[in-house]
């Protein structure tokens, strides 16, 4: 039977006739016509795969196979390989012989068969002519039938077909409804991420977006063949830009937030301000019921833990709320976009840049309500650096420390210089004291986010530095005043009241007390002191008050205070005093001792002082002023003075002394000159030397005495004068002896006696009968050891016992003083 593949089948019986002998066996192919579930409508049989082909070597046995198989169907199934293997190995004749042979023997078969049973075999011929003809009629019948049948099928087939058509549109209906149904879910997809974009739920449309392309797209795009694929592409392609909106929408709502917070700065570092002023004043109520706790700082851990219940929460209080939803919901959106590192490159540009506009070109010092001020840069540099911490707390992914603290550096150097610029404008330590505050208050509201603030601890020395250059300045002026406008006069007290005002302000102790006083009374220094005094406490307050509110360089305000005292007392204080020395008025070089000694005694109580005040980190041991010293070494300069001007007075009375060397008469009285020379140190020591002390009294009493001794001693050896009578050196013992009366009243008189020794030793030498014995050793020992002896022989070689003329003496002696005064001699 053949098989058709390509579904074509013919109508038409072709007979295959083998010929038997006279027996012929005739084969029918028939092909019949079989629908099948195709496209054309028509059944087709499967393909088998092709077998081995068969080969054989001997044709014999497959003949004798081929002709027993009991089927058409089976003979030319046993028949065609057989034909196929002849053909192929070129063994056809063997084929045909083998054959003939097998025809050969059943024609012998026959034969034998046809000559034992002759009758039968006729009798088996009839029947089978008669088979023969009702098999004609039964195939025509069956052609027939076959004609029949196939008209019918091809009917059966029209309407089939017409069915699968209506079922082909009715699937296709189905297909197209179920696709736009797909493409429905998709698009309300599409349409649901959209919406969540307008209404700014981004993180939403973003996973919308996801499972969009999760659940619909991408299998769809992975089956080429599917309805939805166009869509589905087209759809997938403009995911991309749906994420790009959403980033932009983002980053848009994140730049508001951040325009928003770069206004609120300044206001938000207001706060913080105010939360740090809060918690100061809380740490002082502390501290004075408390005084423990005062040694602990601000932020220290000891604060910390009591200011623990006072909690205030800078980004959320009633002033201000800081909401991070932005900055959070732009974080999750980059994430998921998986651009968190372009995001924090961006994020980090954007907010140098408004460090950079945050940072003025200038600031003011001068006002807090002007624009550009100090306090409204501090404030803005608070509310940025506060929002950054903020930042690194609740997205440590988006900001490093490292970043942050490089931003914080940029700022304090920013500021640094821009106030270091505008310093050479302050001129007053009141102002600087202000700023140093305002600092101060950044300093520590800075640490409590725990930003490194050691820049801006060292920049406060800066500030100290040229606070203590304009405190000293402005003393310095003010001390240079008191003292130019000094009377030098003691000081007149007129109450108790004012007593106890100046005792208050003064290192001074009165050895009574006020009840035993009687006012008005007298101090012993001048205004000066106590102004100079109050001067004083007031620039160690002024410099501490530097110090008292977070100053990390307590020992370096010691030094400079130390050294800033030390140099005020020394070139404003002393050396002022030591200047006015040179006036010729001795009452106000007096008071300009008697101020040295007071502010000598100052000095080694500010000495203590220092020593209690300095902070615990300095290092110990004594506080030592140059000042002190240079207070003591000028108090012997004003001795000095005191003495050059005693002296001065003293030589100007002797210088008016009248004696006439050749006075041909006794005096009756001591000179003029020497009762005004007694009764001038009377003086100065009961008025003008009052307020000395005793020492110093009785060191200008010997100085004065011995210097006025020499210089009387002087007069008779002057080389003016030649001769000398009795009369004259009778003269000078009534002068010495009065001197010697005056010495002899005054306290510690044996020992201020012995500077008119060499002078009572020459008057009795030159009163002596005897001059030899001051030419014996042993005897001038005993009675004139103090005699010079250069001098003794002078004194003696000019006295004589002649009386020149009263016109000639006295016309001599006037003319001999007159040119000793002048230094004609």
């Amino acid at each position: 039977m053949e098989r058709y593949l390509d579904g074509q089948a013919t109508n038409n019986l072709k007979p295959r006739t083998l010929s038997f002998l006279d027996n012929p066996r005739r084969v029918y192919i028939v092909n019949f016509r079989i629908p099948c579930k195709e496209s054309t409508g028509a059944f087709r049989f499967p393909v088998k795969m092709p077998r081995k082909v068969q080969t054989w070597d001997d044709y014999d046995s497959a003949v004798d196979q081929i002709i027993l198989t009991p089927s058409d169907s089976d003979f030319i199934d046993q028949l065609i390989p057989v034909l196929k293997d002849a053909t192929a190995s070129g063994r056809t004749a063997t084929l045909v012989q083998s054959l003939s042979q097998y025809a050969e023997e059943r024609e012998g078969d026959i034969e034998r068969i046809g000559l034992t049973q002759h009758e039968e075999f006729l009798g088996s011929v009839s029947q089978l002519q008669t088979i023969r003809e009702e098999t004609v009629a039964l195939t025509a019948e069956i052609l027939d039938l076959n004609q029949s049948i196939q008209a019918s099928t091809e009917k059966l087939a029209e309407q089939k077909q017409a069915l699968v058509d209506t079922r082909r549109v009715r699937q296709n209906i189905t297909d197209v409804s179920d696709a736009l149904r797909e493409s429905l879910k998709i698009m309300h997809a599409v349409n649901n991420a959209h919406d969540l974009i307008r209404k700014k739920k981004y993180y939403g449309a973003l996973k919308s977006l996801e499972d969009l392309q999760n659940e619909y797209l991408v299998p769809i795009i992975q089956n080429k063949y599917a309805t939805q694929y166009r869509l589905a592409d087209l759809i997938q392609k403009s995911i991309p830009a749906s994420r790009k909106t959403i980033s932009e929408a983002v980053m848009t709502d994140l730049n508001t937030w951040l325009y928003r917070i770069r206004e609120t700065s300044q206001f938000l570092g207001e706060v913080a301000f105010f939360g740090t002023t809060k918690r100061l004043d809380r740490q002082r109520e502390r501290a004075e019921q408390n005084p423990y706790l005062g040694h602990f700082k601000l932020n220290s851990a000891i604060e910390l833990v009591f200011d623990e219940s006072d909690e205030f929460d800078v980004l959320d209080n009633e002033e201000v709320q800081v909401d991070f939803t932005p900055l959070h919901e732009a974080l999750h959106i980059h994430e998921a976009l998986g651009q968190i590192d372009k995001f924090r490159a961006e994020y980090a540009a954007t907010r140098r840049q408004q460090k950079d506009l945050l940072m003025p070109s200038s600031v003011n010092l001068s006002s807090d309500e002007e624009e550009n001020s100090l306090r409204d840069l501090l404030e803005q540099i608070t509310g940025f650096a506060v929002i950054e911490k903020a930042t690194i707390q609740r997205a440590p992914q988006l900001r490093s420390t490292v970043e942050v603290d490089e931003l914080w550096d940029s700022m304090c150097q920013t500021a640094i210089r821009l106030i270091s610029r505008s310093l050479t404008d302050v001129d007053n330590a009141e102002l600087l004291l202000k700023i140093k505050g305002d600092i101060a208050l950044f300093i520590q509201t800075m640490e409590s986010w725990n930003y490194s603030v050691s820049t801006l601890n060292n920049f406060q020395l800066t500030l100290f530095y040229k606070y203590a250059e304009l405190l000293k300045r402005r003393f310095s002026d003010d001390f240079q005043e008191i003292v130019s406008t000094d009377d030098y006069m003691p000081m007149q007290i007129n109450n108790a009241e004012e007593y106890e005002k100046v005792l208050k302000v003064s290192w001074y102790t009165e050895e009574k007390s006020p009840e035993e006083l009687t006012f008005p009374c007298v101090l012993p220094f001048s205004q000066m002191y106590p102004l100079c005094c109050i001067d004083i406490r007031n620039f160690l307050n002024q410099f501490y008050f530097f110090s008292n509110d977070h100053f990390q360089h307590p020992n370096i305000v010691d030094e400079t205070l130390r050294k800033s005292l030390d140099e005020l007392l020394t070139e404003k204080v002393c050396r002022t005093l030591v200047e006015r020395l040179n006036s010729q008025y001795l009452g106000q070089i007096v008071q300009i001792l008697i101020n040295l000694e007071h502010f000598e005694e100052a000095c080694h109580q500010l000495e203590q002082e220092l020593i209690r005040a300095r902070s615990s980190t300095s290092a110990g041991g004594p506080v030592s002023l140059r000042s002190t010293e240079e207070f003591r070494s000028n108090k012997k300069t004003a001795e000095k003075r005191i003495f050059e001007l005693v002296n001065s007075k003293i030589d100007d009375l002797v210088d008016t002394s009248d004696y006439n060397w050749m006075t041909p008469s006794k005096p009756t009285e001591p000179s003029n000159y020497m009762q005004t020379l007694t009764r001038y140190l009377e003086n100065i020591m009961g008025s003008t030397l009052l307020g000395l002390p005793r020492e110093i009294k009785e060191l200008i009493y010997f100085d004065a005495l011995s210097h006025a001794a020499n210089k009387i001693l002087a007069l008779p050896l002057s080389p003016d004068v030649k001769k000398i009578n009795h009369n004259a050196v009778a003269a000078m013992a009534m002068d010495v002896q009065h001197l010697s009366a005056f010495v002899a009243n005054l306290e510690n008189a044996p020992m201020l006696e012995q500077n008119l020794d060499e002078l009572q030793q020459t008057i009795a030498l030159m009163q002596s009968d005897n001059h030899d014995e001051f030419f014996d050793i042993s005897t001038r020992n005993k009675k004139y050891g103090r005699v010079d002896a250069m001098n003794g022989p002078i004194l003696l070689e000019k006295l004589t016992m002649g009386i020149e003329s009263t016109t000639t003496s006295r016309a001599a002696a006037p003319l001999a003083n007159f040119g000793s005064r002048f230094g004609l001699r």
